[in-house]
């Protein structure tokens, strides 16, 4: 893939998770080849946390760091092929130091922009829970293959514009677990344990992209799931039908290849799907079409509860049509959860 695909490719993703498309496109200008996309973000990054330095405010350095955090994120998302090799062995270092700078720089936004933010951390998960704490509901938000919790800004203010605690949270193999950590496909056992380190008795759950897969194999394990929401969350996935770079970012993230084909052949809800009791709302852009994924429409077909939402311009998770689905999905789940 050339510089100028790897932008494109990832414009409507980067701009969706808060980026200035006028400063993505200097940015990736700038990129003699693919190999430079990890050091040109982290250098956007650490722009902004000169800005939040020499801010005037504190409201502007939060928003500075905030910022710096999802530069320091797409950085994580440069190509690489195979783990083994010593090239991706440093990519894969230069990744996870981005993914910590990342986490330094959300802590930093919060202490100053939402100093009640609580910072929760377990065996398989690190998160962020903020809102209110008087809050009569709270949504986990789960990210997918190569996110994080800095990437979905847009859901997560939206669930919070509506009173909602938010917990935004890595789990294996995921933003600053991704150096220690691999995917695993039993992630009711993660929500399991967020949910006993929120201390309450019901969740909402939102997932994008293989965050969908998660939050619906969870909604069919863990009762304490009163409500769920999947966006270009995978129905199954066809191993030998995924397209090379899918396929050698799940050995990356799942420890080597033979474990990505082991991960792959679990990804399937034909059986889970008519176990999710709670209500469950399925988000697809009709312009996701990516080799070996069925896309969710099966899932709010055979669930007893399910809902569909097809966004016919939508592409993979639908950051090219926000208002198509943002507000619904925010709404949906603030209404479901009061009345569960």
């Amino acid at each position: 893939m050339n510089v100028a695909d790897l932008a494109a490719e990832n414009l409507t993703r980067a701009t969706a998770a808060g980026l200035d498309p006028h400063e993505y496109r200097r940015v990736t200008a700038e990129l003699a080849s693919v190999d430079d996309w990890g050091q040109a973000f982290v250098r956007a990054a650490r722009r902004h946390l000169v800005r939040a330095e020499q801010a005037a405010s504190p409201i502007s350095a939060g928003e500075h760091y905030q910022v710096a955090a999802r530069w320091f994120h797409i950085a994580t998302l440069g190509p690489y092929t195979d783990r083994t090799t010593a090239d991706t062995e440093g990519a894969a270092k230069s990744a996870a130091e981005a993914a910590a700078e990342a986490d330094a720089a959300m802590r930093r936004a919060l202490e100053i922009l939402e100093p009640g933010a609580r910072r929760l951390d377990g065996p398989a998960f690190a998160g962020w829970l903020r809102g209110p704490a008087d809050a009569s509901a709270t949504v986990v938000v789960v990210p997918g293959l190569d996110s994080g919790k800095e990437e979905f800004h847009t859901v997560t203010s939206a669930l919070l514009r509506r009173g909602l605690a938010v917990f935004t949270m890595d789990g294996p193999g995921q933003g600053t677990l991704a150096a220690t950590t691999t995917v695993r496909p039993d992630y009711h056992q993660v929500i399991g344990q967020v949910v006993d380190a929120l201390g309450v008795g019901r969740v909402g759950l939102v997932g994008l992209s293989l965050g969908g897969y998660y939050v619906a194999e969870s909604a069919a394990h863990e009762p304490r799931v009163a409500a769920a929401t999947t966006v270009s969350g995978p129905f199954h996935l066809d191993w030998p039908a995924l397209p090379p770079p899918l396929r050698n970012i799940l050995a990356w993230r799942a420890g080597g290849t033979r474990a990505a084909r082991d991960f792959a052949d679990q990804v399937d809800l034909s059986a889970l799907a008519p176990r999710i009791a709670c209500p469950l709302l399925v988000v697809d852009g009709g312009q996701d079409d990516i080799s070996g994924v069925t896309c969710g429409e099966p899932l709010a077909r055979l669930a007893p509860r399910g809902e569909y939402l097809l966004v016919p311009y939508g592409d993979h998770l639908l950051g090219n049509a926000h208002a198509d689905w943002v507000p619904a999905v925010a709404d949906w789940m603030s209404e479901t959860l009061a009345s569960a």
